[in-house]
């Protein structure tokens, strides 16, 4: 028995052996087939994988963002290998010059040859703007949605940006390819939203779009015959909106966040004006809530009590059977934008449209410090920079009368009010205009008895149109208060407004019958913001502080309370930057060493989200005002909504 185990065992062994041996062949032979097999099927799984994964909306996303990166990146790269101290081009010619200096026993630097230094970056500095400035541009071009709209905020902030970089960016206000084609893109999109043929839903549609913008554009349209509500506005978005926005807004963020690395801006300033920024886009793609919205505010509207019927407002209503996620259908607002308007009115009074918000009201007010800093933009740059170094530059290269043209101009800032210069531009262009038009009235008279030249008459009839339309003049005043009025209801009285109160979002139609008001329609409701009873009864009680003038301690207790964040926490800071929001515009507040001033001696750290909004919406009107030659206090416009806010909630 012990024999048997033994050769059963000693059997058992072999086979063993042999089966591995037998394995190990045909492993041997196989393995090479398959790996190959392996590979390919990982290599082939990988790319089906992949293009599955391109085409989905994340992965359309990041193919965007490398593409953004692709084109942005050698740009970054030529500015840090020619001018930032950590490149090894600047650190070897540092040493190079820190060698020849040893070598020459030069003296220390002085005062001049630092100032030659400047003058040698700054040149230098140009040369890269040149360069860069239209690569930059082409990938806005190229890219389109959010990076034109980018652009076109660009050219006109207060933030410096190289004037370089600005020419190409005025460039995107017009002339640029904004909107999608109506055959391949809008129609399949609206008819698969709406759910049925558009020829079963409207009379017609207009495929050429009446406005257009980074995510959507507009259509008129005409309802079936047997629907009473007629012409309407089709609102479409984009398909690709859904995820080319924030994608969009994320390389934007990580492109700030290479600017704080390489110190070009303030980190806390930035993150604030980047979830901003964020916040408001992505606020614009969701057209259900912007139905709702606008449903809301229209409502309100028909309160007879609220500013809308006395003033003539009017507001689109919405048709939410037809309207989706990607479609708003709403009446339609007859008139021209607001904004065309506003160009016509600054032509009559001899302003060149064509230049900034600042440049306008520093003529207006008789202030030549533009001509005095070179004629660049440094005086939209002076409201939100506190950096001396620019202003240094450009005082060093300022000719003695100049300088003391600039200081004449600062002491009569001081002495005269913005509101006294603003009257004086007016009465002295109505002046120009009645003058003008008695002119043509003359000679359209003189003309039937044949006693002027051929070419007079025609001046004449060339002039008669202007003049009809200069008689407009003391509507705009009118209007603007109409426009605060309103806003100043939506935000303190019912706590829905539109934040985005542009003169695009703004139109106006003129009567045919003299002797009537123009009708405002406020349209645009993608950026809204809804305010809470408390928060509308903080901001109430800021206003009213303001519109009261009460003191500073008043004021900066007011601010306090909406949640504000100072670095110093300073009295007069706080109260000097609430009359800067909300108060009247006065000559100090166009003197860059008032700034600069407000800014050495505090600091915003955390700006309340309620108030940003409210500001905005307060910034932009009053920029329209003035720019219209009027000077509104938006707290004394205001102060009765507050008081009723403080009333009903507070």
């Amino acid at each position: 028995t012990s024999k048997q185990s033994k050769e059963q065992h000693n059997n058992n062994m072999l086979s063993k052996a042999a089966g591995q041996a037998a394995r190990q062949t045909i492993r041997s032979r196989s393995s090479p087939s398959a790996l190959r097999i392996a590979t390919g099927t990982i290599a082939t799984t990988s790319i089906i994988s992949a293009t599955i994964y391109i085409n989905t909306e994340n992965g359309l996303g990041l193919k965007r963002e490398l593409d953004f990166w692709s084109s942005v990146t050698p740009v970054v790269w030529d500015y840090w290998w020619n001018c930032f101290s950590s490149s090894p081009k600047v650190q070897l010619q540092k040493a190079l010059l820190k060698i020849n200096n040893y070598a020459v026993e030069q003296p220390p630097l002085s005062p001049q040859t630092e100032q030659d230094e400047k003058k040698e970056r700054q040149i230098l500095l140009d040369q890269l703007h040149e360069r860069n400035a239209p690569k930059i541009y082409n990938v806005m071009i190229q890219l389109g949605g959010l990076y034109i709209k980018l652009g076109q905020v660009l050219s006109v902030t207060a933030l410096p940006i190289p004037e370089k970089y600005r020419e190409y960016f005025r460039t995107l206000q017009s002339n640029v390819p904004n909107h999608e084609d109506w055959v391949t893109v809008v129609k399949p999109t609206l008819e698969r939203e709406l759910g049925a043929p558009l020829e079963d839903i409207f009379e017609s549609i207009n495929e050429i779009p009446c406005g257009a913008a980074s995510i959507g554009q507009a259509h008129k349209a005409t309802l079936k015959c047997d629907d009473a509500r007629g012409e309407v506005i089709v609102k479409v978005q984009y398909p690709n909106a859904k995820w080319q926005v924030p994608a969009d807004i994320e390389c934007v963020g990580q492109f700030l966040q290479l600017c704080v690395w390489f110190g070009l801006v303030d980190e806390s300033a930035s993150k604030l004006s980047y979830e901003e920024f964020a916040r408001q886009f992505l606020s614009e793609l969701d057209y259900t809530n912007e139905m709702k919205n606008l449903k809301a505010v229209y409502e309100s509207s028909l309160d007879p009590n609220a500013p809308y019927m006395k003033q003539r407002v009017v507001l689109p209503q919405v048709f939410e059977e037809l309207c989706t996620d990607q479609v708003i259908t709403m009446s339609y607002l007859p008139g021209r934008k607001f904004e065309e308007e506003t160009k016509r009115q600054l032509s009559l009074l001899g302003i060149d449209t064509k230049k900034s918000f600042r440049s306008i009201v520093k003529e207006s007010s008789g202030n030549n410090v533009v001509n005095a800093e070179e004629g660049e933009r440094k005086d939209e740059v002076a409201i939100s920079s506190s950096s001396p170094s620019s202003q240094t530059l450009a005082l060093s290269t300022k000719q003695p009368a100049r300088m003391f043209k600039a200081k004449l101009t600062s002491i009569m800032r001081n002495v005269v009010s913005v509101d006294f210069l603003f009257s004086v531009v007016r009465f002295s262009r109505r002046i120009a205009l009645l003058s003008q038009s008695a002119t043509v009235k003359w000679i359209q008279l003189a003309s039937s008895l044949s006693i002027v030249p051929v070419g007079w008459k025609t001046w004449a009839d060339e002039r008669q149109n202007d003049i009809l339309q200069s008689m407009t003049l003391d509507w705009t005043e009118d209007a603007v208060h109409t426009l605060l009025d309103v806003h100043g209801y939506q935000i303190l009285n019912q706590g829905l407004f539109n934040a985005d109160p542009h003169p695009g979002n703004i139109l106006v139609d003129f009567p045919t019958e003299a002797g009537k008001k123009a009708t405002i329609g406020l349209i645009d409701y993608g950026q809204c913001k809804q305010l809470t009873p408390d928060e509308r009864v903080k901001i109430a009680r800021l206003i009213l502080s303001i519109a009261e003038k009460e003191s500073d301690e008043e004021i900066a207790t007011k601010f306090r309370t909406l949640g504000i964040k100072t670095k110093n926490d300073s009295t007069r800071f706080l109260a000097d930057f609430g009359r800067l929001m909300f108060g009247r515009f006065e000559s100090k507040h166009l003197d860059h060493s008032w700034h600069k001033e407000l800014h050495k001696e505090d600091r915003v750290l955390y700006f309340p989200k309620e108030l940003s909004m409210v500001y905005r919406t307060a910034l932009l009107l009053r920029g329209l005002a003035m720019s219209l030659q009027y000077n509104p206090s938006v707290g004394e416009l205001w102060r009765d909504h507050a008081l009723e806010a403080i009333r009903k909630h507070g």
